[in-house]
């Protein structure tokens, strides 16, 4: 008969499962060496953050001491972000400058990531491009069958965040051919398909909001963008808030939290009140037991709660989409959305009341 465990025996279950849940410290793996030392020589100091793996998130930071309420997360210095303005610093900035008509912010931050990672070795910003993922699950990375399998509402956001960026490749493929100069393979290559998508996930999923000022040789779209490295391994969770803006005064981009966090547990931030279905499309990920999660109401399945032989059918129709109420109808954990009530209140309403 097998002895059952002690209290001590107990206590140290817990200890390795605790350790377990805590992440796994991943600090010495050479990739995260080169990318500190990489951002020490930049003025970065960090004492209290680590690089982990954890069973529910996947990579993230960890606390190496206990944060309380207030406390400064991190302040990256202004040298490691990577803005508009770099792009302009390196041998990109003079053929941007003179073409025409501009390009926005987005595609120069992009052309840079993709110059930067074909140029390998000789990049200056390698050890950063080596953490960054090599892939992406996002709907305009997916294969179109995995896409086929979304719900409809999120299925419709998907194909049109697909459209958009193909559009995006396809108005900038001349702009790609002009820099033919700076390489020795042909740009056709560098710059295709796949590596623009490569490059859009990258900043649609990991930059930070940073206002810049508006210049010339960019287009009228807001220049907001800036990526931060290390900085950016910290993961979402809808259930803690943060204080994060660019200090003027330090010239650093500063996170506080708000939330107490254990030592040993993974450091959040909150990306905003999103649900799921913004999540998965802006981010590629799902966040368990969200307080934001909602179900989308297809128009579709609104007008079936209605009888056809309503002779006002079709104003109502037309009033709710002239209003833009077709859209974004959804059901959360606190019932209907004001949207869906007011589109239902409509589609309810006798030939006496519209």
């Amino acid at each position: 008969m097998k002895k059952s465990r002690g209290r001590t025996g107990r206590k140290r279950g817990r200890k390795r499962l605790q350790s377990f849940m805590g992440g796994v410290n991943c600090s010495h793996k050479l990739e995260y060496i080169k990318l500190k030392k990489w951002l020490k020589d930049r003025g970065f100091e960090d004492s209290h953050l680590r690089p982990a793996q954890f069973w529910d998130t996947g990579r993230g930071l960890m606390a190496t001491k206990a944060l309380q309420a207030g406390d400064l997360v991190v302040s990256l210095p202004e040298k490691c972000l990577l803005t508009t303005g770099t792009v302009l610093s390196s041998c990109l900035g003079e053929y941007i400058v003179k073409w025409k008509p501009p390009v926005s912010p987005l595609i120069a931050l992009c052309t840079f990531l993709i110059a930067e990672k074909h140029a390998g070795e000789k990049s200056l910003w390698k050890p950063y491009l080596d953490v960054l993922p090599k892939t992406y699950t996002c709907p305009v990375c997916l294969e179109h069958d995995v896409v086929s399998l979304l719900p409809e509402p999120l299925r419709k956001k998907a194909e049109e965040q697909r459209a958009t960026v193909h559009e995006l490749y396809m108005s900038s493929k001349a702009f790609f051919s002009s820099l033919q100069p700076l390489f020795a393979e042909n740009t056709g290559t560098i710059f295709n398909y796949s590596a623009l998508k490569w490059a859009w996930s990258t900043i649609n999923t990991r930059t930070i909001y940073m206002k810049h000022s508006q210049r010339e040789c960019f287009s009228l779209e807001p220049d907001v963008y800036a990526l931060a490295p290390y900085l950016d391994l910290l993961n979402h969770s809808p259930n803690v808030q943060v204080k994060a803006a660019f200090n003027e005064q330090t010239r650093s981009y500063e996170i506080r939290t708000n939330s107490r966090c254990k030592k040993y547990k993974e450091v959040f931030i909150c990306y905003g009140p999103h649900d799921n279905q913004r999540l998965l499309l802006e981010y590629g990920f799902v966040a368990m037991n969200n307080p934001h999660s909602c179900v989308y109401v297809t128009s579709d399945t609104l007008l079936k709660c209605f009888p056809p032989l309503d002779k006002q059918r079709n104003a109502k129709i037309s009033i709710l989409k002239d209003h833009d109420f077709l859209e974004n109808l959804t059901f959360g954990w606190d019932g209907p959305s004001w949207r869906l009530l007011t589109a239902l209140k409509l589609l309810s309403l006798g030939a006496d009341e519209l």
